[in-house]
């Protein structure tokens, strides 16, 4: 996606959230928002549980979706069929998601129904239409430069980015992957999936400009093995969080020791990388309890 095609999606973004009454309200009011895009959810139908006797008289998508997709827009209804077992997080980013093929313009000629699925949903996704409703979710639910105007307030730490995903109403992956892509600080996110008795594999990394202006890209392999990473170690032993891991990572610079921070959310754990001695100044101080994150 170019940077123009970006800046047209912000645009858009902005006058929804303004005219919607929705900047600065927290968490991002995403159902106030569909309202306002005259879109409606159909909460009478989830996308995890058709039953088999409901397909035989069903539209050919929702028989289409049973079991795989999580988002469904309908463009001639002007209606948005879910996954009602997703969270509410991940809820909010797939009605934004739906909402983003609805309201950007030189996508209404397009399809009459889009169905969204994880790999549609990734980051990953290679599709441009898909990328820009990403796109369109992301900015909408940080709610354009709310995000990076909250997190200038915070310190240097997993738990910023943990308690920002909780005052936009954001997933912590999503809130983390944010953070780090506009923090002005050298630092990188780890995240880890599918957890074995000898280690456990890298489903994404993401590194801050800063970070990748002084080290190029981390050298980390899809596979890691229990013994000679610390924090696979923290993720094996089902440690649910810890802020005083110390790591040496081999960078396109050489070998160099950083500090992470580990967070275990129970669906994939996050490795949160920067140097040693690296700071950022702040009066805000968190109180811990129960895994919950407050300031």
């Amino acid at each position: 996606m170019d940077l123009y095609t970006k800046k047209d999606i912000e645009k858009i973004s902005y006058e929804i959230l303004k005219s919607s009454k929705s900047l600065d309200i927290f968490p991002t009011p995403v159902d106030r928002i569909v309202s306002y895009t005259e879109l409606a959810i159909n909460k009478g139908i989830d996308l995890s549980k058709i039953h088999p006797n409901y397909l035989s008289k069903g539209t050919d998508i929702l028989k289409r979706a049973l079991g795989k997709v999580k988002g469904v827009f309908d463009r001639k209804e002007k209606i948005i069929h879910l996954d009602l077992s997703l969270i509410g997080a991940k809820q909010n980013f797939v009605k934004l998601h739906e909402v983003g093929h609805g309201v950007l313009p030189w996508q209404q000629s397009t399809y009459e129904i889009c169905e969204d699925d994880e790999d549609s949903l990734s980051p990953e996704t290679r599709d441009d239409f898909e990328i820009e409703a990403n796109t369109f979710a992301s900015i909408t639910l940080f709610q354009c430069d709310r995000f990076h105007h909250e997190m200038e307030k915070l310190g240097l730490s997993i738990d910023s980015a943990i308690y920002l995903s909780k005052q936009f109403g954001a997933s912590i992956h999503a809130a983390l992957r944010k953070y780090v892509e506009d923090s002005n600080n050298r630092c990188a996110l780890l995240v880890l999936k599918d957890r074995t008795p000898v280690g456990a594999l890298l489903r994404n990394l993401f590194q801050s400009e800063r970070f990748t202006k002084t080290y190029g890209m981390l050298s980390i392999p899809d596979t890691l093995d229990y013994f000679s990473w610390p924090f696979i170690q923290d993720y094996c032993h089902r440690r649910k969080r810890r802020d005083d891991g110390l790591v040496t990572i081999m960078t396109e610079n050489g070998s160099v020791d950083f500090k992470y921070h580990f967070f275990d959310n129970s669906y994939n754990a996050f490795v949160f990388i920067f140097p040693i001695g690296e700071k950022k100044s702040t009066r805000t101080k968190f109180i811990i309890s129960d895994n919950n994150i407050q300031l």
